[in-house]
């Protein structure tokens, strides 16, 4: 299994990016799928979260300004950034719980999203 993160750039405040991640390989199901980030100089934190049948969790610095939302049956999770500030410039990675062969966490590669003038 394979997790391909897409969408990040350089982005002037307050604008928006969209970042994309598409699980690929032998999978039965995805139980949750999600976007945790790391600044430099700091630790990997939760961004957001979805798991299979909707529910959503959101980390602190993200409420009220990113959606994550995902396509089943693409096995694809988005997340909407708005209202971006510099503080959010991080590299962002995908996360999922995958239900394959076996059933383990696998992490993407990372995007990097960077919030600048």
């Amino acid at each position: 299994v394979q997790l391909q993160a897409s969408g990040g750039g350089l982005v002037q405040p307050g604008g928006s990016l969209r970042l994309s991640c598409a699980a690929s390989g032998r999978i039965f199901s995805i139980d949750y799928m999600g976007w945790y980030r790391q600044a430099p100089g700091k630790g990997r934190e939760l961004v957001a979260i979805i798991a299979s049948g909707g529910s959503t969790n959101y980390g602190d610095s993200a409420k009220g300004r990113f959606t994550v939302s995902r396509d089943n049956a693409k096995n694809t999770v988005y997340l909407q950034m708005d209202s971006l500030k510099p503080e959010d410039t991080a590299v962002y990675y995908c996360r999922a719980l995958v239900r394959g062969i076996v059933t383990s966490e696998y992490w993407g590669q990372g995007t990097q999203v960077t919030v600048s003038s």
